[in-house]
């Protein structure tokens, strides 16, 4: 096998590279590599041009990324649906091992991470890297209760916003926060800055300026939200010292709902209708991530700095896509199902990586990763072990960002997981749904229950269903996937 240098923008279906180029830095070598994850919020594989020629948005930043580096065709989220991705990445480990088994979080729900559990936070920090977050954390926090300051609560109407929260992103590691407690569409609509409100609730709003009722910041609106995070990560990338590594994770609240772009992304699509809204906030989160490396580029930093685009799930259903779809737009690409199943559209997401440094320009990988990944693959690249109980489903991709391919003995295929709490699972060119769901809100007339099984090297739209022609496979993944869940670990902790 060979690297795959891509002149036009293809989705290609075959696989990885050979060629050895620069070894990664290592702690060793005192040259360690800035990190920085951009997280998009349900935004589609197929909203990504660079990933999508038939995409009706264009994404010229997020592109650059493909062009000046690599992208990954075959990478999944941990989750259909945002609370247990995010979790994931920061734990490298699989959400439905916690309390969490389905679903979400809600705005109040207590905190989902352990301080005593590594994180890529605290692992980071703990090798020399300054840590930031700016964003939507959605991972839980522990209120104050106003009736009982020695309690916390999860109800709006008593919950203290003049005392700080606890466990929360600076208990995990985190040097600094600044961002939201979960989606847009999720009260309260306020500012949060390390482990306090910025300002005050005001008031509380009704349903139709974010999507839920709840307090707010009444002097606030939805489309001062991205705006405000993106200065902030600039901000941050240009008060760095070229001394210190530093860490951004920086997960946006775009283009989720509500779908605001601000008033100068308003009409840039030219689009029309629901497709246009949400092409102009897909074009804004381009924008942001285009300002992210020009930040580098004028410290000087854009050699050894890793910047990841990727996104927590697929696209919503809901938000319009049936109109999107009749005028010519697909999401999820080829692909089928979106935000909240276990088809791929649910889950197979945008993943771009650029590393001038190690990542020669214009290459391509074709094999399945996890966003779980993501913390065995900066341990990798910092020569560090995990421990046992750490990173229990994350498994390095570090040989596929030096141009070789991924080995994948120590973890044979990767755990997908919804939002109803069903499970599937893939191997190579296999996928087993053991219960198949297309997304939330999306409703199919060719949907069959039951088992389903795909060879997704003949069938990547997961049309036909060779459940019944494969008994022995459907068996083993059966098997496969009961041993995951039953260990604790799907990574070989040999």
């Amino acid at each position: 096998m060979k690297i795959n240098v891509l002149k036009p923008i293809t989705i290609a279906a075959c696989c990885v590279f050979t060629s050895n180029i620069n070894a990664a830095p290592t702690k060793a070598s005192g040259q360690l590599p800035n990190i920085i994850y951009i997280l998009a919020d349900d935004m589609g594989y197929g909203d990504v041009s660079a990933l999508n020629p038939d995409s009706k948005i264009q994404t010229p930043n997020i592109d650059r990324l493909a062009k000046d580096g690599m992208r990954f065709t075959d990478a999944h989220s941990g989750s259909s649906v945002c609370t247990p991705t995010r979790y994931g990445i920061l734990t490298g480990r699989y959400c439905w091992r916690t309390r969490l088994k389905s679903q979400v979080l809600w705005n109040y729900d207590n905190s989902l991470m352990d301080a005593e559990r590594l994180n890529i936070a605290s692992f980071l920090k703990d090798q020399g890297y300054n840590t930031a977050m700016v964003g939507k954390w959605h991972l839980g926090m522990d209120w104050v209760s106003k009736s009982n300051p020695d309690e916390i609560t999860n109800k709006e109407e008593d919950v203290d916003f003049t005392q700080p929260f606890r466990n929360g992103p600076v208990d995990m590691g985190f040097d600094m926060f600044y961002g939201i407690n979960a989606s847009l569409d999720m009260p309260p609509y306020i500012f949060l800055e390390q482990d306090m409100a910025v300002t005050q609730p005001t008031g509380k709003i009704g349903k139709k300026e974010y999507g839920r009722a709840g307090m707010a910041d009444e002097k606030l609106s939805a489309d001062d939200f991205l705006p405000a995070f993106t200065e902030k990560a600039v901000s941050y990338i240009k008060s760095q010292d070229k001394n210190t590594p530093f860490f951004l994770y920086f997960p946006l609240n775009a283009p989720h709902t509500p779908i605001a772009p601000s008033e100068a992304f308003q009409g840039k699509s030219k689009l029309e209708g629901k497709l246009g809204e949400y092409a102009d906030f897909c074009i804004e989160v381009d924008d942001t991530v285009g300002q992210i490396l020009n930040a580098l580029n004028e410290k000087g930093l854009s050699e050894n700095t890793i910047v990841i685009f990727t996104a927590d799930n697929g696209c919503a259903y809901y938000i319009g896509v049936k109109e999107f779809e009749e005028s010519g737009h697909y999401p999820s690409a080829i692909y089928r199902g979106y935000k909240g199943g276990t088809f791929d559209g649910g889950h197979r997401v945008p993943f771009l990586v650029q590393w001038p440094a190690t990542i020669k320009p214009a290459t391509e990988n074709n094999q399945p990763i996890s966003l779980t990944d993501l913390l065995a693959t900066c341990a990798d690249i910092l020569g560090a072990e995990l421990p046992n109980d750490a990173g229990e489903d994350s498994l390095s991709f570090l040989t596929a960002l030096q141009g070789d391919s991924i080995d994948t003995s120590r973890r044979p295929a990767v755990v997908h997981h919804d939002f109803n709490g069903d499970f599937a699972i893939r191997q190579g060119k296999w996928k087993l749904l053991i219960k198949a769901n297309a997304g939330l809100g999306y409703k199919e007339k060719k949907f069959t229950p039951g088992v389903h099984l795909y060879d997704l090297e003949k069938d990547p739209g997961e049309n036909s269903n060779v459940a019944d022609q494969h008994p022995e496979k459907v068996k083993e993944l059966s098997d496969l996937l009961e041993k995951y869940k039953s260990e604790e670990y799907s990574v070989s902790r040999d």
